[in-house]
């Protein structure tokens, strides 16, 4: 392979690395855009950081791309059953994704090591509430809980966390 060969492959690399990024970032954007209101509504009424919803829901549904959030409406790889002819998979089924959000909260209130978190931590410190999902075995990933904070610090999820009332963020291409 010659120089001008291996040049143009590389501003083809470049050009393809540019252009997925731009995706993902409109990607993301457009998750947050859709949920966050839906998470912070559940912070208010529930207690879990809209943060933490979120992060959990963009990680485990690969921000609603995933086949299981797009067969299953299931955004938090929750296990269980399901009725999909389209998909064999031991991930539960739902019949919306606020059915799915909705099941997380439930999850989440059954696990003895979140529930002080109710009390002491409403709406509040997201590594406490990610730290506690973690060691209740939430998943089995070893490095799960800095995916989902780094996600949370990312997209400074947590300002949804200080603001009571819904809102709509733009993120830069650059996170």
């Amino acid at each position: 392979m010659n120089f001008k060969t291996l040049k143009n492959y590389v501003a083809v690399l470049i050009l393809v690395v540019s252009s997925y990024n731009t995706v993902s970032a409109q990607s993301n954007q457009f998750y947050i855009d859709k949920y966050s209101p839906v998470a912070q509504e559940m912070m208010q009424e529930h207690g879990v950081p809209a943060s933490v919803i979120l992060a959990i829901a963009m990680h485990e549904s690969a921000h609603g791309n995933s086949k299981i959030a797009k067969n299953l409406n299931n955004h938090f790889g929750i296990k269980g059953k399901n009725n999909s002819k389209v998909i064999n998979s031991a991930y539960k089924g739902y019949k919306s994704v606020l059915d799915s959000y909705n099941d997380f909260i439930s999850l989440v209130k059954r696990k003895k090591t979140t529930t002080p978190l109710f009390e002491d931590n409403r709406g509040q410190n997201y590594k406490a509430w990610v730290g506690a999902l973690a060691k209740a075995g939430y998943s089995r990933t070893k490095d799960w809980s800095s995916k989902i904070i780094k996600t949370i610090e990312m997209y400074d999820l947590d300002n949804f966390d200080k603001n009571p009332t819904p809102i709509s963020r733009k993120l830069t291409a650059s996170k």
